[in-house]
């Protein structure tokens, strides 16, 4: 599996990831009949972790910088 996720991209889906797993749990807008569309969470937090996303890859998109020998 090829990394396609930057550095950037990973820290930004770390962030909406936990704020979407908060959103989740009832600690933003704790109770509006929504919070379990806060589990989607778990996909930015799955492909930061991973550093590939298939998204990317269907549609032939990086995020990470080319490395150069």
């Amino acid at each position: 599996m090829t990394t396609n996720v930057g550095t950037l991209d990973r820290i930004a889906r770390v962030i909406l990831g936990a704020a979407l797993i908060a959103f989740a749990l009832g600690y933003i807008f704790p109770g509006t009949g929504w919070n379990m569309l806060g589990w989607i969470g778990i996909v930015p937090l799955g492909t930061a972790a991973l550093g590939n996303c298939p998204a990317y890859s269907l549609l032939g998109l990086s995020t990470c910088p080319v490395k150069q020998s």
